[in-house]
């Protein structure tokens, strides 16, 4: 009898071990990665990084972001409330408020002030966030006990990820300052480990200001990129060329001080480095009884995407390095919280295109788009069809707000003008797909690109014309060097999601479609909470072990 109870005790406590919740869910988000960087430089990274990550974890090969406008501050957004900008109300970075007549940011906030600086850089809040997060529903569920902090080089990677019940986010004022700085929305001033740690980092960061940017390896092994010495990167002020070494002590003072570090590797490096000190002063994943969560952000990797973009040779250099960076800190986690107590999951806010020019000049469809242009001759035409130059307000991130009360005053239906200026559109050359906002409300898209569309209509914030341009096809702000994001094509809508930690499966997910917004109910399920409130019910069931 005593041998068959010690069997049913062992058998209740597995079971139990195996719904055990991690103390600790770490959301790592790489800025800009594309998902065929995993292939390209799979043999060098070695069994470290990304390769632990999904050789020991779940990966999904075929996972995809189901909306437009593929952009920083609307990826993180979607990824953690596991939802889209139609519900969750952010779309874009910035974009043309209706209600106030201006072009406003994100997270901008003048009713908080900054707290670890003299500078503006700290008025920021969530409050244009609708949506809770994944980390809200955790502070929630606990009473508000547990730590929710978030952590990025940009203001609104590190807010939006923790919403509006984080204990705090920190983000890194550049500039002569070089410090981690927050927001008086979270707390009254920022915790003395801190200031310290503000204070006795200079040293490091003045370490990476020395010495030039120069590759990892050999150049000789940097075979999964374009030649170094090309035309379509962009350069650093005080720069004659792009290629290595970028010398960061000289061009340091016309690039922003410890601004520059935000375009190079060292970027990602200390952010990993805040991120360690954060879970060693905060304790997180030491609590016997609530879970913490941690929100990082990778902003470099966008910075320097943007400036060189993806077949560079900066960009294996970076990934390379970040590889490592990523090792280290998997290796912290094991040594600082214990395998068995956390959970990572690894994704990415958006990917970005190939530099057009660099397409061209292989003889593959690219350009560049003026919205100049595009407004003048709109204004033309509004002005033939319609007697009047101010029907249109606003044109930005490819759409179009109209003047409601100038439609009025011209006894006008919005209809009307809405269909009049979308046929106008669809004869620009490089506009693909145009719709109207009533078409949106009134009809349900099932394939892309306008179910993609649809996604990323708000109806209470968006425009009321929206349109896409033909793949590759890219602002003209880029022609001379660079590339950027934003569509739904699968070059910017294609990027890796990976689970890995304790109760983890190990596999990976070749055909399934996966989204993005499957991220946040996932990780519920991982903490057995209730999901976001907005967010989609479909869990990736692949993550969990059978």
């Amino acid at each position: 009898m005593k041998k068959l109870a010690v069997i049913l005790l062992f058998g209740c406590l597995t079971i139990l071990n195996a719904q055990k919740k991690p103390k600790l869910v770490i959301g790592i988000v790489v800025d800009q990665m594309r998902y065929d960087y995993l292939l390209r430089f799979k043999d060098k990274f070695g069994k470290k990084g990304f390769n632990k990550l999904i050789s020991k974890g779940t990966s999904f090969e075929n996972a995809h972001f189901n909306y437009i406008p593929t952009y920083t501050a609307v990826g993180h957004t979607s990824i953690y409330t596991g939802t889209t900008p139609k519900n969750h109300g952010i779309i874009g970075n910035n974009w043309y408020d209706k209600f106030e007549k201006k072009s406003i940011y994100v997270v901008e906030d003048s009713n908080y002030k900054t707290l670890g600086s003299v500078s503006k850089k700290g008025e920021r809040s969530p409050y244009r966030l609708v949506a809770s997060t994944i980390a809200d529903q955790l502070k929630i569920s606990q009473d508000f006990k547990g730590k929710s902090i978030g952590v990025a080089i940009k203001d609104r990677s590190a807010i939006l990820p923790v919403g509006h019940t984080a204990d705090i986010a920190y983000w890194f004022e550049g500039g002569n300052t070089g410090k981690w700085i927050s927001s008086s929305f979270y707390t009254k001033q920022l915790p003395k480990w801190v200031m310290y740690y503000n204070n006795t980092n200079k040293a490091k960061l003045d370490h990476y200001l020395s010495a030039p940017w120069v590759t990892n390896l050999s150049l000789e092994h940097y075979t999964e990129c374009t030649t170094d010495n090309n035309h379509y990167e962009a350069l650093f002020k005080g720069e004659q060329n792009s290629i290595f070494p970028h010398n960061l002590n000289s061009l340091k003072n016309k690039n922003g001080n410890y601004s520059i570090l935000k375009s190079t590797p060292y970027g990602n490096t200390i952010t990993f480095d805040f991120a360690k000190e954060i879970i060693k002063k905060e304790q997180l994943g030491k609590d016997k009884v609530n879970s913490d969560f941690l929100a990082i952000s990778l902003s470099s990797t966008d910075y320097i995407g943007h400036k060189y973009g993806p077949a560079s040779m900066e960009i294996e250099d970076t990934y390379l390095r970040l590889n490592t960076d990523l090792d280290n800190f998997i290796t912290y986690l094991n040594k600082e919280i214990g395998f068995s107590n956390y959970v990572v999951m690894l994704t990415a806010d958006h990917a970005v295109a190939q530099v057009p020019q660099y397409l061209i000049d292989k003889k593959a469809p690219g350009g560049y788009f003026s919205y100049q242009k595009l407004q003048k001759k709109l204004a033309n035409f509004t002005s033939k069809v319609f007697n009047s130059t101010k029907i249109i307000e606003n044109i930005s991130n490819h759409q179009i707000f109209l003047n409601h009360s100038e439609i009025l005053n011209l006894k006008l239906t919005l209809a009307e003008v809405e269909n009049t200026i979308k046929n106008e559109l669809i004869n620009d050359k490089d506009i693909y797909k145009v719709i109207t906002a009533k078409t949106l409300q009134t009809a349900e898209f099932n394939n892309a690109p306008l179910s993609l569309l649809q996604e990323g209509y708000n109806q209470k914030i968006s425009g009321d014309i929206i349109f896409t341009l033909k793949p590759t096809i890219i602002s003209e702000g880029y022609i001379k060097g660079g590339t950027t994001h934003g569509t739904g094509y699968n070059y910017d809508t294609h990027v890796p999601i990976i689970f890995y930690g304790n109760n983890i499966a190990k596999g990976k997910s070749v055909k399934k479609p996966v989204n993005i917004t499957q991220i946040a109910p996932t990780l519920a399920n991982l903490l057995q909470i209730q999901e976001p409130n907005m967010s989609s019910n479909k869990i990736i069931t692949e993550v969990f072990k059978k």
